[in-house]
């Protein structure tokens, strides 16, 4: 395992749905030799995707991470003294909006990303999600183009939409050669070459030709285009340039265009056909040469739990240990296995760690490299490294992992709030408590999905980002679990806010025999400022008209209040209290009588600051036949839909619209009704609007009855 971190890639695939991103990881387990059989997606028979689930709809669910190796840089397929065996850490994410946490996690701890677009497609919605996703967390990429043996394939029309839909400088390093069912093999801009890909033995072979004569101007075109943006970011280079392009070398344009990645100033965009087994190997050697190794980044920042200073740890073994819990599963065999990418240090199997959120040492009995769902031991870990441990008694996503003697707490993970729900109820009285314990071994694993009870009714209602997430957490509950449920109606998650700002006076007096119960405080309620979330307190009280111990008391009674919304009961987000006064008595009054005035004054006192119930909105998107437009257009009204945007897209038509979610259950169906089953639709989660009065009455009289 002791390794140059040099030859360490971490690397991460995404995508929209269905772009391609598990057949390309296949290929890159077949080409570095892991597995000695390509496994297909449609078969139902990739290694990646593992989950009976996965392998049934086609899709990814789970984020699966895999280890392999790839020989860089050979010549014509041949070892050469520069030869070195890069070390891959690959993360293959889902497509699909509802599991947008598995890319978001898995972003926070990659340092680079190999992004897909079909190249019939281009960007598409969730494209634009998972490259913001990127973008928050700076992590450096390369676009490749997949696809490119489909009808309707142009690698030069998806860069240009790379840069003007994502706002990026995508800039081509090859060009394609053929296109559709002709496309054999790419010009190298950079090497100024054409490789051909042989159609037998799976494209592991390849002839180095000429650039064809007809592709030429094109290419001469284009490497100039690639020549000039690397010099622009480059000052050396720059000079060059002016005095003549042609002086400039091909390592000096490899080094500017790496230093221009890591900056995130050029994407590099390559082209390829993951299911025709070409322009894969292009993709390694341009991970291994302009992707950034683990000791390219500088020291990762966190802070000290005991101090809160500041405190950098840099990606080497003589550093203390630090490391970033960022997904649990729970497997069959092992148990509870977290995910976790070490950043310095060295961890050993059966030493002990420091969870910095619970503040106890965990004994980590084994340590595993993974390769999608099956594990090999190994017996340390060090710096730079991705792995899995098992041995945790209490472990959640986002837990900082450090030496004992040198706690740190690296930055955590924010998730999105689940926006739908559906209560479940067991078949059989003989799996209460089995429910129970699977739930929550599934919301562990999975930060969008929580469970709770309703209070009124004292059903188990399971909250996640869409249809498709409940209907697999229902799935794995029968499969994995062996529990079988009823399950409701889905069910809108609404918030409740407050709009304007209100003064009270909330005296709480309680007497029955002996000592009574007293409190008395004067409070604003009014909005918390925009982005903040949970609740501002502040006191203002001057003297001890209310006594210090008592105030925090006041701040708890607010806190558990917003959890249950004064219109139907559902959790407020955020609001600022301000404590202005109030007066309290010397034998009556104590903790738990401020705690209760303030949770009386919460219920009184919203009324007045205007509370209104908030439902989430989706930003969707429909691609259609233009003859079925108007029709789709009007349904989107009538479903209070609001279109902001119409735009074409490889020949058929683009609306864009912001939806209330209550209104688009079902929505699939009647959209193929519309369009005789040729429109497709992508919804995600925008954000969270106040609800028209009518439609909140209703809201309201529901929660009520």
């Amino acid at each position: 395992m002791a390794r140059d971190l040099k030859f360490t890639r971490n690397i991460g695939i995404a995508a929209h749905i269905d772009a391609g991103k598990t057949t390309t990881t296949e290929r890159i387990l077949f080409y570095t030799g892991v597995s000695h059989k390509i496994g297909e997606v449609h078969d139902g028979a990739s290694t990646m995707d593992w989950m009976e689930q996965e392998a049934e709809r086609g899709i990814t669910i789970t984020s699966a991470a895999t280890t392999c190796e790839w020989k860089f840089p050979l010549e014509n397929g041949q070892a050469t003294p520069d030869t070195k065996g890069y070390h891959f850490n690959i993360i293959d994410t889902p497509g699909h909006v509802d599991f947008t946490v598995e890319v978001n996690r898995s972003l926070r701890v990659l340092d680079g990303l190999v992004f897909l677009f079909s190249a019939v497609d281009g960007v598409e919605p969730q494209s634009e999600t998972n490259w913001r996703l990127a973008d928050n967390y700076k992590v450096p990429r390369i676009g490749f183009v997949n696809k490119m043996d489909r009808q309707g394939s142009n690698f030069l029309a998806v860069c240009q939409q790379v840069k003007d839909m994502l706002k990026s400088n995508a800039v081509p390093i090859v060009l394609n050669i053929g296109d559709e069912a002709d496309f054999k093999g790419i010009v190298d801009l950079v090497k100024n070459r054409a490789i051909v890909w042989h159609d037998d033995n799976f494209g592991s072979t390849f002839d180095i030709v000429d650039i064809p004569e007809d592709l030429k101007e094109e290419a001469a075109e284009l490497r100039a285009k690639l020549i000039e943006e690397v010099a622009a970011y480059d000052e050396n280079l720059l000079e060059k340039f002016m005095e003549d392009e042609d002086s400039i070398t091909e390592e000096e344009v490899h080094a500017a265009l790496r230093a221009a990645v890591m900056d995130m100033s050029i994407i590099p965009m390559v082209c390829g056909s993951a299911f025709k087994n070409k322009g894969v190997q292009f993709l390694l050697d341009a991970v291994c040469r302009y992707l950034p190794s683990p000791t390219d980044k500088e020291a990762i920042i966190g802070t000290d739990p005991n101090t809160g200073d500041e405190i950098a740890r840099k990606p080497d073994v003589k550093d203390p240990f630090a490391a970033l819990a960022f997904k649990i599963a729970t497997d069959p065999f092992v148990g509870r296995l977290a995910f976790f990418r070490a950043y310095s240090g060295r961890l050993d199997a059966g030493s002990y760690v420091l969870n910095n959120r619970s503040g106890k040492k965990e004994r980590i009995s084994r340590i595993y490299q993974m390769h999608s769902n099956k594990q090999n031991a190994i017996d340390f870990i060090e710096a730079g490294d991705i792995g899995a441990a098992v041995g945790f008694k209490d472990i959640k996503t986002g837990d900082t992992l450090s030496a004992e003697k040198a706690p740190i707490v690296l930055e955590s993970m924010d998730f999105p709030d689940p926006v739908i729900g559906i209560a479940v109820e067991p078949k059989t009285k003989a799996d209460v408590d089995k429910l129970g314990m699977s739930l929550a071994k599934l919301a562990e694993e999975d930060p969008t999905f929580t469970v709770k009870t309703d209070e009124a009714s004292g059903q188990t209602v399971i909250s996640g980002m869409g249809e498709l997430h409940l209907d697999i957490i229902v799935d794995r509950l029968k499969r994995e679990f062996k529990v079988e449920v009823n399950q409701g109606q889905p069910q809108v998650e609404y918030k409740e806010a407050i709009t304007a700002s209100a003064d009270h006076r909330e005296v709480y007096k309680k007497q029955s025999g002996g000592r009574g119960k007293f409190a008395d405080i004067v409070f604003t309620m009014e909005p918390a400022e925009e982005g903040v979330q949970g609740l501002v307190f502040e006191s203002i009280i001057k003297g001890g008209n209310v006594p210090k111990e008592f105030v925090p008391s006041v701040e708890k009674g607010f806190k558990e209040a917003m959890k249950n919304g004064p219109l139907a009961g559902y959790e407020m987000d955020a609001m600022k209290v301000t404590l202005k006064d109030g007066s309290f008595h010397p034998v009556d009054s104590d903790q738990l009588s401020f705690e209760l005035a303030a949770k009386l004054g919460y219920k009184a006192a919203a009324k007045a600051a205007r509370a209104v119930i908030m439902e989430p909105m989706m930003k969707l998107e429909v691609l259609t036949p233009e003859e079925n437009m108007g029709d789709i257009v009007g349904d989107l009204n009538r479903r209070r839909g609001q279109v902001n945007d119409m735009s074409d897209r490889s020949g058929s038509k683009v609306v864009r619209a912001i939806v209330p979610l209550s209104e688009m259950f079902g929505y699939v169906t009647s959209l193929r009704t519309l369009s005789s089953g040729r429109a497709t639709s992508t919804m995600e989660f925008s954000h969270y609007a106040e609800t028209p009065s009518n439609i909140a009455e209703e809201v309201i009289a529901n929660a009520k009855g």
